[in-house]
């Protein structure tokens, strides 16, 4: 076990303590400037610091997603296994265990049977977050058998899983405002939005994602299935602008992006 994420995820601690008045601000700044300095960060860990330091001060929503160079998430049969290459998988594993939720829609659930645990580092295995209002995805997925993580649900309850309750009905689709007002009543603050595609780009067209982290594999699938999708725009003035960091992670480059303005 890396004695640096060791120390990353004590930082995460300290931060959720800053947060709720227990420890002084200072000395998680001390504690994270030392990190920094540290050689045996795992691949795309100042990333993780930055979000251990905004952590420490409000609710923090996380958006992530793996891609093509071209923008896709899967070849046109929905085949997604990998698009990233391991250090990449690593750092999303990374990214469930600091997180207390980790949210995905019910096309990711149908397709790829995600059990969203943090099998491949250590760490805990963050609370499970379906959005699935048409109740269409079937009982059988791991989320709902695996037993490895609570999973709540907004949508039809299936065995094995508990409604996550959002304001209105929940057999229509809650916007990701009301999602995370629901996990933030439990004390579920720092969320990640894994996806699918449909999911993330609903979050980032809420502007409800605090920080972004683009996975970007050196592959062209020229056809597939897109990554994020955004309302049309006519000039260039509507595009959605970034400030930008930019991490090694093996073969693919991981974008820590932040909302500009």
């Amino acid at each position: 076990m890396s004695k640096a994420w060791s120390a990353i995820r004590a930082a995460m601690a300290k931060a959720r303590r800053v947060r709720r008045g227990e420890t002084p601000s200072d000395d998680l700044d001390g504690t994270l400037n030392a990190l920094r300095t540290r050689d045996d960060l795992p691949p795309g860990g100042g990333a993780l610091l930055d979000l251990v330091a905004l952590a420490a001060r409000g609710s923090l929503a996380i958006g992530q997603l793996g891609q093509t160079l071209d923008g896709r998430i899967a070849t046109v049969s929905g085949h997604s296994h990998y698009v990233n290459g391991s250090e990449a998988l690593d750092h999303l594993h990374r990214l469930r265990a600091l997180v207390d939720a980790v949210v995905i829609g019910a096309g990711t659930a149908v397709d790829d049977d995600p059990s969203l645990t943090t099998r491949r580092v250590e760490g805990s295995n963050p609370v499970r977050v379906l959005l699935d209002p048409s109740g269409r995805v079937p009982a059988d997925r791991k989320l709902f058998r695996d037993g490895q993580a609570p999973t709540l649900v907004c949508g039809p309850v299936r065995p094995g899983a508990e409604r996550l309750d959002t304001s209105g009905d929940q057999e229509t689709q809650r916007s990701p405002r009301d999602v995370l007002a629901a996990l933030s009543a439990r004390g579920f603050d720092i969320v990640l939005v894994e996806g699918g595609a449909k999911t993330a780009s609903s979050f980032l067209d809420a502007r409800c994602i605090d920080r972004l982290h683009l996975l970007v594999a050196p592959t062209l699938l020229g056809s597939g299935r897109p990554g994020i999708v955004l309302p049309e725009v006519m000039t260039m003035d509507g595009a959605r602008r970034f400030d930008s960091r930019r991490y090694t992670l093996g073969d693919d480059t991981l974008f820590d992006l932040t909302p500009a303005g």
